[in-house]
């Protein structure tokens, strides 16, 4: 029971009704107010995030940018956070831009990544002035080099690098490989840049790569960086490249699951802070300025994941199925790559974990399962369940199969919750369709 509750936002608590506490807010209570499921973040475990990674990495190498990776969980509310705070935003769509657009977020700290932008996505990305456009490839290059002409403007732009590193993650969210959709493989590295140098419309101001997601180590961080100053320090020789910025993207690991610790964002603040300092001094280079990306990191643990219980089926001798009101639809990374999360029974805080119980979806398939074999209090239905962790990807990533209606979204701060985002409604589902 309380074992659980550092895996929950910090300061999460237990009031004297036996109910879960998230920054003062009654989460049994929430449940009745808004409805499930239901997604909250508490405000200021984002804060302080935000400062958090601002602190460890700017402490260790002054000037650091930490851009926001919105594809992890992105609204309108949590662009604006992320703007006061000063950070940056990493964006990879049309549509991830124009949210920022639409919150009047500084476009000068704004990357814009991915893998098979369209001309479109290039054209609105000079149109608005954004900082960098991370260039993924020699098709994009080309196209960039002859919107930015046709336009008369320059682009600003890194090239992403394939630093051929295993970050030992889970293959889905490896990125940073050889045998990768994104990116300029390291041996096609200094065509690249010759490339980008000798395009008129292209000014080139440093290199990029992003290893995968939900690393745990700070040893790819160490090789990739040795491998991609290396590629800098022979094109400063060869083609008279000036590494102004190195963004090593993010991918930082957390803690999902009582067993699964991951190192602090201190960790690889001085990993990647050191890397880089010790790199460029030993090979002759200018430290660069330095961006990091972090996205999971950063909202994960503010974010939890409400649910009404529903059915609760005995198979005796097999498996007690507890079946809520949610499932892959708004939570697919167990279905997807076996994701794990710890839950609770929001309003049994103060009782004993006395049954072993399988938490599944409403979601008509098998695999719509959330947590597999997990000791709850003695659940009933009506019963709230809070799950831990569910800040990242599990929003953006929601669906509306079996016209399923994505959940509502609150932020709540010192004992009060405002929603965010309204819970769709089955006209909203419609609203595309003609007939």
């Amino acid at each position: 029971m309380i074992a659980r509750i550092p895996l929950f936002p910090p300061g999460s608590e237990v009031n004297h009704r036996g109910h879960l506490v998230i920054d003062g807010c009654d989460t049994v209570d929430l449940a009745a107010e808004f409805g499930t499921p239901l997604y909250l973040f508490d405000e200021s475990a984002l804060r302080a995030r935000c400062r958090e990674f601002k602190d460890e990495f700017g402490g260790r190498y002054p000037g650091t940018l930490v851009a926001y990776s919105c594809k992890a969980f992105l609204t309108r509310a949590m662009l604006l956070l992320v703007s006061e705070e000063g950070l940056g935003l990493d964006v990879v769509s049309g549509g991830e831009l124009s949210v920022a657009q639409s919150v009047r977020f500084p476009m000068e700290r704004v990357y814009f990544a991915g893998n098979n932008k369209s001309p479109d996505e290039i054209r609105q990305a000079l149109d608005l002035g954004i900082g960098r456009l991370v260039v993924d490839n020699f098709h994009e290059l080309e196209m960039v080099g002859k919107l930015a002409r046709d336009t008369g403007r320059k682009a600003d732009v890194l090239l992403r690098i394939t630093p051929g590193v295993d970050p030992h993650t889970h293959r889905h969210i490896v990125t940073g490989n050889v045998d990768s959709k994104f990116g300029i493989p390291l041996v096609q590295g200094e065509k690249a840049v010759a490339a980008a140098m000798s395009l008129p419309g292209v000014n080139l101001h440093g290199l990029h790569f992003h290893l995968g997601s939900l690393i745990t180590e700070v040893e790819p961080y160490q090789q990739a960086l040795e491998t991609v100053l290396g590629l800098a320090a022979k094109m400063k020789s060869e083609q008279g490249l000036d590494l102004e910025e190195l963004d090593v993207g993010g991918g930082f690991g957390v803690q999902y699951t009582l067993d699964s610790p991951a190192p602090p964002i201190s960790a690889f603040a001085e990993a990647i802070a050191l890397g880089v300092t010790d790199g460029c001094r030993q090979l002759g280079l200018d430290r660069p300025r330095l961006v990091v990306e972090p996205g999971r990191s950063l909202v994960a643990r503010a974010g939890v994941a409400l649910y009404t219980i529903g059915v609760v089926k005995d198979i005796p001798g097999v498996r007690r199925y507890v079946s809520v009101d949610g499932g892959m639809a708004d939570n697919i990374r167990p279905a997807l790559y076996g994701a794990r999360h710890e839950a609770v029974v929001a309003g049994k805080m103060t009782e004993e974990q006395t049954e072993k119980v399988t938490i599944a979806g409403k979601l008509c398939e098998s695999g719509d399962i959330l947590i597999r074999d997990i000791d709850l209090a003695p659940v009933s239905p009506g019963d709230i369940i809070a799950v831990a962790g569910c800040g990242a990807y599990c929003i953006p990533e929601s669906m509306n199969y079996n016209a399923f209606c994505r959940p509502a979204v609150v932020m709540v701060a010192d004992g009060k919750a405002r929603l965010v985002r309204r819970r769709e409604t089955i006209e909203d589902l419609m609203r595309c369709d003609v007939v």
